[in-house]
């Protein structure tokens, strides 16, 4: 039997089968995705293989005597191979990898200027690593109603940034969201919304099914973080007018907030084409195999200090060869 995983809770998965129908189900310890080493060896968005299989069961009846029956237990046995993922260094394992989210259309990064502030590098790293497994992203910046005029101004040259190097982008305040502002963006796709603790993904969701699907949480005055309120990955269908639940209208995969973003499976000389300004300038290199940090006759250093790369994106580049470097999670 196949079907597609709509929830993951670590323990079990939530599989919708190909004829409708939802199973619980679970993999055995043994059970391994070939050649990827991941501390979750199946993701939301994966199509899998599931097998039952009866075990006897005991209860006692109202008489106290034992009743013997049968109950069915479902095994993922396989996963069919990904068309993409998105992957990550896990916080626990930094050798391992963590799968986000398998077979998708695009990624919508929700970030903020503020309540919490969202860093360039975080940003530039989940858009690198979107690049490296080619999956189109959106950039979507919410809170809007919370900025001052600095904060705007800043909300406006991050657009501005993101837009020239060919990234969508769109602003938003996710509590005052009309669902018109943002299906037409998702409509027909399969999309992984993430981002930050505290963000608003779990509010955004809210505004965006009408309903209250997702828990919302409270930020750190202390220290300006969002603090986690999903738990676990989910799969939710958008609806149609008929009110059936289907793939070919799209879907929307939400995950727990990522605290930071470390990268997994990027070999250093191909770093820099993840970064589609740097990958442009440095074919003006010198050397092919430029790491645009201090060779000479580098096309990319003389293009920083002329701001036409901003520094914030080369400083995001810096930090990922560090990873390769020092292969530690940061």
């Amino acid at each position: 039997m196949r079907g597609l995983v709509i929830k993951s809770t670590g323990s079990s998965y939530l599989v919708r089968m190909d004829d409708g129908q939802l199973l619980e189900c679970h993999i055995k310890g043994n059970f391994r995705i070939r050649g990827i080493r991941s501390t979750n060896p199946v993701a939301v968005g994966d199509y899998v293989i599931v097998e039952s299989q009866k075990s006897k069961v005991e209860r006692s009846s109202r008489l106290d005597t034992r009743i013997s029956g049968e109950n069915n237990t479902y095994w993922i046995t396989d996963v069919e191979p990904r068309r993409n993922y998105i992957i990550r260094r896990s916080t626990n394992l930094s050798k391992e990898s963590h799968i986000i989210a398998a077979n998708l259309d695009q990624v919508a990064l929700l970030v903020t200027i503020n309540h919490p502030q969202t860093s360039t590098v975080f940003i530039d790293r989940f858009l690198a690593t979107a690049e490296a497994y080619r999956v189109p992203a959106l950039l979507i910046f919410n809170k809007t109603d919370l900025l001052n005029d600095d904060e705007l101004l800043r909300l406006q040259e991050l657009r501005e940034l993101y837009e020239s190097l060919g990234y969508q982008t769109l602003a938003l305040s996710a509590i005052s969201l009309h669902p018109s502002e943002i299906i037409p963006l998702l409509r027909g796709k399969t999309t992984l919304l993430s981002g930050n603790s505290g963000v608003g993904k779990s509010t955004l969701l809210n505004a965006l099914f009408g309903r209250e699907i997702a828990r919302t949480g409270e930020i750190s005055t202390a220290h300006n973080k969002g603090m986690h309120t999903t738990t676990f990955s989910e799969m939710y269908f958008l609806e149609m007018d008929n009110g059936q639940w289907t793939m070919d209208n799209g879907a929307v995969i939400d995950t727990p907030g990522i605290k930071g973003f470390g990268s997994i499976d990027m070999q250093r000389e191909e770093i820099s084409h993840y970064f589609r300004e740097i990958f442009r300038v440095g074919a003006g290199c010198r050397f092919g195999n430029c790491s645009h940090t201090n060779e000479p006759g580098c096309a990319v250093l003389p293009a920083v200090e002329r701001d036409e790369i901003a520094l914030s994106r080369y400083e995001s580049y810096l930090s990922l060869l560090s990873d390769c470097e020092e292969e530690k999670y940061r």
